[in-house]
């Protein structure tokens, strides 16, 4: 056995509780889109580095990250401590992420565009496997919390709350508080001047919720299964081991299939939307900041509606149909523009952007929040199988896949703006419409690869039904010892 049962009767898991484990996510999402979203802008319009030699240094961390992902997790699984397999790592990991993320934005001056392009990579990299320290043992955390079929998404949900928490904050720090328009700078993203103060302002939030989230969650510590003192000590041998039964769950493989095309769709439109915002429908920066209503409306609605539909629905069903809105939705503003029949100049256009945008973000809090509560499902199959709770490993699919969408995603991004020749400090309302209409249909045809990760996640093969005979299967073998 890897993990020892742990025999004491866990008190019912409490509002508080809950929200002192999904607090822990805003530091993950701000530090998302801070990075998914204005990292690339910074250092191609601000600093003025070649777009794709910007996609090239974020992509380039991508094989460490596939390495230090799962190797994390099979750690925290194995590990044994007074502070329980997963805590360990999440407190290990509050100060290189709140330092890393104010350096990647502050590179030291007088630097060369060769080391400039290091300087990002390599920062990068420090600055992902820390997030990843705290939050691949974060979330198998949460995974561990409950063992019922619905309040596992109850509990993601809280999650997802905070996931929303973290990105809007990044937009309102950003276009209504740091980046607002001036006269030099009608988009104040563009101005050096306030990236410091902004990057030290991330910085100290993601100091406080990390440290938050670990501290005010050690009292479940004692209720969670915990590493068996006969169980093999993490190394190379045993983490091969535990990714081969992972990877042995063909429920997992179909879920990390759908990640990675779902990853790509979200790399490219996170590293395209700034600009579609910026020069395609030429929004100031004031008007970016009212987007957070449409992520308010439609995480509220997400977060609010997932417990209510994993209920009358199997959780395959429910992500895919979220995935296909989430897809197809936000596009449909930019395929008109394409076709000129939505432009900059449409009366009320502001109004209706965020109305699509409710359309990505909805969806988007189903679809994850049940992901979540699936892999917690596919950790009770693995417990069945090989009688060994693997949320780590199986969680940091979820960290790797995140990146990814920071990584090669934004790779790809970088190459379609070379491809349509995009120029560096560009200035809206002055580029040719060859460029903008590139711009536009980049956008619209990342939703392919998404449309083919609702293939896979449709094909899963966790129900209801299949959730209460493993639950009953494993009740049965534990009563038998």
């Amino acid at each position: 056995m890897l993990y020892a049962n742990v025999n004491a009767i866990a008190p019912r898991l409490s509002r508080g509780l809950k929200l002192a484990f999904a607090i822990g996510s805003t530091g993950e999402s701000i530090v998302l889109t801070a990075t998914g979203s204005l990292l690339f802008l910074f250092y191609n319009q601000v600093r003025g580095m070649p777009a794709g030699l910007v996609g090239l240094a974020l992509s380039a961390g991508i094989v460490v990250n596939a390495i230090c992902d799962p190797l994390v997790g099979s750690w925290s699984d194995r590990t044994r401590s007074r502070l329980g397999r997963r805590h360990p790592f999440m407190f290990a990991s509050i100060l290189p992420s709140a330092l890393s993320v104010f350096l990647l934005f502050n590179p030291p001056q007088g630097l060369s565009q060769t080391a400039e392009l290091l300087w990002l990579g390599i920062v990068n990299i420090i600055l992902v496997q820390s997030m990843t320290v705290f939050h691949t043992p974060h979330l198998a955390f949460g995974g561990e919390l409950s063992q019922d079929y619905i309040e596992r998404s109850n509990v993601m949900s809280y999650n997802m709350f905070f996931l929303w928490l973290g990105d809007t904050l990044a937009w309102l720090l950003s276009f209504a508080v740091f980046f607002r328009s001036s006269h030099r700078y009608p988009n104040g993203a563009l101005d050096p001047e306030p990236w410091p103060r902004f990057t030290l302002t991330v910085a100290a939030i993601v100091f406080i919720t990390l440290t938050v989230s670990a501290w005010f969650t050690r009292s479940r510590i004692p209720y969670l299964p915990q590493a068996s003192p006969d169980a093999a000590r993490f190394s190379v041998r045993e983490f091969v081991r535990d990714v081969g039964q992972a990877l042995s769950n063909r429920n997992y493989v179909m879920l990390l299939i759908g990640f990675f095309f779902l990853s790509l769709m979200s790399g490219v439109r996170n590293g395209l939307w700034i600009y579609t915002a910026t020069y395609f429908w030429r929004l100031t920066n004031g008007q970016l900041a009212f987007f957070v209503i449409g992520s308010f409306v439609g995480y509220v609605f997400g977060s609010s509606t997932v417990t209510w539909l994993h209920r009358r629905f199997d959780k395959k069903w429910t992500m895919t149909v979220a995935l296909l809105v989430h897809c197809i939705g936000p596009s449909i503003p930019l395929a008109l523009g394409y076709f000129g029949l939505l432009t900059a100049n449409t009366t009320g256009l502001l109004a209706i952007l965020i109305v699509f945008s409710t359309l990505q973000h909805a969806p988007y809090s189903i679809m994850t929040t049940t992901t979540y509560s699936v892999l917690a499902d596919i950790a009770d199959e693995n417990e069945l199988k090989f009688g060994v709770r693997q949320e780590g490993i199986l969680y940091s699919a979820r960290t790797l896949f995140a990146k990814i969408d920071q990584a090669v995603g934004t790779a790809l991004a970088g190459w379609v703006l070379t491809y349509i020749a995009f120029p560096t400090n560009a200035i809206p309302g002055k580029l040719p419409q060859g460029v903008l209409l590139g711009l536009a249909a980049a956008f619209v045809l990342a939703s392919i690869p998404g449309l083919v990760a609702a293939m896979f996640y449709g094909s899963l093969r966790i129900t209801r039904d299949s959730y209460s005979a493993t639950r009953t299967a494993i009740g049965a073998l534990k009563a038998a010892k």
